[in-house]
């Protein structure tokens, strides 16, 4: 985007055109005020700013700094030769300091892709702006620096250097919220494990209280840091939003929560101009979804696209907008509406209508996208009391390990873990001896599988063969992967 300003003769007045919003309008006032209380003359006559392309719609206040200096430009205050090869990006108050705005990382990339070296913005966002490689991001904290640095006095502003690869070092020694917090519930961290070395989806679901947000929070713990090409788009997102971290860079993996009253606009994304929703701002992380059924019908059957493809697309007013929302889904639930159905220790006082009802709120579209069920049950007393389980420490070695495998044996084309195997590679990757394939079609037939929850054993076993380190996929990863299927199998009975 490039700012032009004229001043020329006529009654006094400052026109910006181009497709401004309303904030870019608003503008005027705070550049006119700027600019005199930082002790510049404000020009004479008519004064036009133009924002090119006019084709594309404006939004947001981070065109307050260049419009302001291409306004002083204009006027002689500052030498136009200065700004080439020069983007400015910054709000300003009434006093000419320099503020932060959002998504300052996703401008910088924008101008780095421009061929644009130099970038002058507020100390505030600098920091993000800094870890686009090979752009000069000089922090501003009033337009009085930004137009002594243009007029020269190069010290004014010193350039600020991203300390990325620093930051990525010591996230990838910071775990989270420790397994071993976790007491019994053999098979439900048995299940997150699987989870997290394949990057499947989750549905657990128990009584309440059994331990299944403990158990969800645990996973990024899990997952193996990101590089610094996905840290820059987990960023870029958290950015756009107004969430930006203090460091710049988000060197973890998000974990997103939304309530279950969340909208669609909320969870898919939307607005106007379009806005990240919470499934992208979980992008490289989790998304958790607790209470499933209490999410509204049509908010969830949104998912169904987004879990397939990896991104979204929000189309409003004529503008389009595509987001990543490549996340890993842990969902929970409990077994009935009273939430102690199966319990042996509390009778259920829901009736069978009751249960198919609370259950038929979650489509079966989408439990196919959900890799792993597992039944999280109330934990024994002996459990609560007892030694801990294994730390996060101890599991996330051996999900590295088995997804490094994974790794080495997909070709370029294909998705790097086994959770994203889709029709056109399962097959050639999923290789299975004889008698699995013979236990998959008796699984296949026993408990009426679909199509899709026929690939979905396929990908956990695939998953469970690289924990072992297994090439082939055998009989004994397949029985596993489909007991990692329980609401395949029914409702629990009441104890």
């Amino acid at each position: 985007m490039r700012v032009e300003a004229d001043v020329s003769g006529g009654l006094p007045r400052l026109g910006i055109v181009g497709l401004p919003d309303v904030a870019v309008r608003e503008a005027a006032e705070r550049v006119r005020a700027a600019i005199k209380r930082s002790g510049f003359d404000w020009p004479a006559g008519r004064i036009t700013v133009n924002l090119a392309p006019a084709s594309l719609r404006k939004a947001g206040a981070g065109l307050d700094l260049a419009i302001a200096v291409a306004i002083l430009g204009a006027s002689g205050v500052v030498p136009a030769r200065r700004l080439d090869n020069l983007a400015l990006l910054g709000e300003l108050s009434l006093s000419g300091q320099v503020r932060a705005v959002h998504g300052a990382l996703a401008v910088a990339r924008a101008v780095a892709g421009a061929g644009i070296r130099r970038l002058v913005t507020a100390a505030g966002c600098s920091g993000e702006a800094a870890l686009v490689a090979g752009l000069q991001v000089l922090p501003a904290a009033s337009l009085v620096d930004v137009v002594a640095f243009l007029k020269g006095d190069e010290d004014r502003l010193s350039a600020v250097h991203s300390q990325a690869e620093q930051l990525l070092a010591q996230a990838a020694t910071i775990l989270g919220p420790d397994m071993a917090d976790v007491r019994g519930q053999l098979q439900a961290r048995r299940a997150l494990e699987v989870a997290a070395a394949g990057g499947h989806n989750v549905l657990l679901f128990g009584p309440p209280g059994s331990g299944k947000t403990m158990l969800a929070r645990r996973l990024p713990g899990l997952l193996p840091p990101p590089g610094l090409e996905e840290a820059l788009t987990i960023t870029q997102i958290a950015s756009c939003a107004g969430l930006g971290c203090r460091d710049g860079l988000m060197t973890r993996r998000p974990f997103r929560a939304p309530h279950h009253s969340v909208t669609p606009a909320g969870l898919i994304g939307g607005g106007l101009p379009p806005r990240p929703g919470e499934i992208s701002l979980a992008h490289g992380g989790v998304l958790f979804l607790d209470e499933l059924p209490e999410f509204g019908r049509r908010v969830l059957d949104l998912l169904r696209q987004p879990l397939e493809e990896g991104d979204v697309a929000i189309s409003r007013g004529g503008r389009r907008a595509v987001f990543p929302a490549r996340f890993q889904l842990v969902a929970a639930m409990n077994p009935c509406p009273c939430g102690y159905l199966g319990d042996p220790a509390r009778p259920c006082t829901c009736t069978p209508h009751a249960v198919q009802r609370y259950r038929g709120r979650v489509s079966g579209p989408l439990l196919d996208r959900i890799d792993i069920h597992v039944e999280v049950p109330r934990p024994a007393p002996g459990d609560l009391s007892g030694e801990p389980g294994e730390e996060t420490a101890a599991v996330r070695p051996r999900v590295l390990a088995a997804r490094a495998r994974r790794e080495e044996a997909h070709s370029d084309a294909s998705p790097r873990v086994n959770g994203e195997l889709r029709a056109g590679n399962l097959r050639r990757i999923c290789r299975t001896t004889p008698a699995g394939r013979r236990l998959l079609e008796t699984a296949m037939t026993s408990l009426a599988l679909s199509a899709r929850a026929h690939d979905a054993v396929l990908r956990v076993s695939r998953t469970l063969a690289d924990l072992e380190g297994a090439e082939i996929i055998g009989h004994q990863h397949i029985a596993e992967a489909v007991a990692l299927r329980a609401l395949d199998r029914g409702p629990p009975q009441d104890g």
